[in-house]
């Protein structure tokens, strides 16, 4: 499913789309704050600019059957979809969270895939001002997906239009001011909105408990990692082994984002300086040239647990002394390198500051002490 990309109002129909089928009919709404930084490393979940493209399109699964991992999710959002089928009815509103990478937008366009309808998407932060999400719902057409990123950041006033609009398909708008102001009803047609959060605790309640469905997407494990790097291999025309697909998986933190970010570098490494088929050795030689070590921690990673171990033996140490010992933003290192590091158990978080554990210890080639001070005191 290609996705056309808009530089329109939103209100406005995209012209591009008239004329094809409607399940292939993806409308981005593009503006001021849709785009995002590009990551400093190669093991950062979140999205780059130039995985935004055509060419990345291509790497996504176009159906239920070829997506592979979230076995769990699948087999709900499949009984979901024949079920609505049966009825002739819409999806029910979808709710998706997790960690950024492991695959919420190309589940909405598979949904959308699935169903036959037409999938637009848009950012929280794009719609600004009530008449963007306005324009939105009223080019909707019956069935549509209505897919919303980063939802937890919708400002207020354009949540509150969603409200009647999820519930009853209706958009309440107030026309002229003062003592002749006059609300009128819009009705709209039946659709699905599909929100995506990273921080599902900070939607609100009433938003949150319009979604007929709440679901999480979890990392994945490393053989299904391992069986993405091999088709992302196939589409990219990469001859590579099972034990090299295997390396590259090891080193992805469980993120499908990051195999195939890796994968791509692995085979510009191979292209320019070994020519042939990408085994694990080539792969792994490849990875450490771009500092990314078999546990998938990067050059600042080390950095911050190897500060900590010759600086401070270990811990604990407040955030800001780390901040400051490493050059690092404090709120930098708190969400963006500490969840990876918790996740792997070589750090800990107490109430006096933060300890690295015996395992990041080893990892880094140190030798633990015999004791550390305790967590808790």
């Amino acid at each position: 499913m290609a996705i056309i990309s808009s530089k329109q109002q939103p209100s406005e129909p995209d012209r591009r789309t008239e004329g094809k089928p409607r399940s292939h009919q993806v409308a981005v709404s593009s503006g001021p704050l849709l785009a995002t930084a590009t990551p400093e490393s190669l093991v950062q979940p979140e999205a780059c600019p130039e995985e935004a493209g055509k060419q990345e399109e291509r790497l996504r699964p176009q159906s239920l059957s070829e997506y592979v991992g979230q076995k769990d999710l699948k087999e709900v959002l499949a009984i979901a979809i024949q079920a609505a089928k049966a009825r002739a009815e819409t999806l029910d509103h979808l709710l998706l969270y997790g960690p950024p990478g492991l695959g919420k937008t190309t589940m909405s366009l598979i949904l959308a895939s699935e169903m036959g309808v037409a999938c637009k998407i848009t950012s929280a932060p794009a719609l600004e001002r009530p008449r963007d999400i306005v324009g939105l719902l009223i080019n909707l057409q019956p069935g549509d997906i209505l897919f919303i990123d980063e939802i937890h950041r919708l400002p207020r006033v354009t949540e509150e239009i969603l409200y009647p609009a999820m519930e009853d398909f209706r958009l309440d708008v107030t026309v002229g001011k003062g003592q002749s102001a006059r609300t009128r009803s819009i009705p709209l047609p039946p659709f699905t909105l599909i929100g995506a959060t990273t921080r599902v605790g900070a939607l609100t309640s009433p938003l949150r408990d319009r979604f007929g469905l709440i679901q999480r997407l979890r990392f994945y494990e490393l053989d299904e990692l391992t069986e993405i790097v091999r088709r992302t291999g196939l589409i990219l025309r990469t001859d590579i082994t099972d034990e090299g697909a295997a390396e590259i998986a090891r080193r992805s933190r469980g993120t499908p984002r990051i195999a195939n970010r890796l994968l791509k570098r692995v085979r510009d490494y191979v292209e320019v300086k070994a020519a042939g088929t990408v085994t694990q050795a080539i792969a792994a030689e490849a990875l450490e040239l771009y500092n990314v070590d078999p546990c998938g921690l990067d050059w600042t990673d080390r950095r911050l647990l190897s500060v900590m171990i010759e600086h401070f033996n270990g811990g604990p140490v407040g955030l800001d002394t780390m901040a400051a010992a490493t050059g690092e933003d404090s709120q930098t290192i708190e969400e963006v390198y500490e969840p990876y590091l918790l996740q792997i158990g070589y750090l800990n978080r107490t109430s006096r500051g933060r300890i690295a554990t015996t395992a990041a210890w080893k990892h880094l080639g140190y030798t633990p002490p015999d004791s550390q001070l305790p967590l808790l005191s």
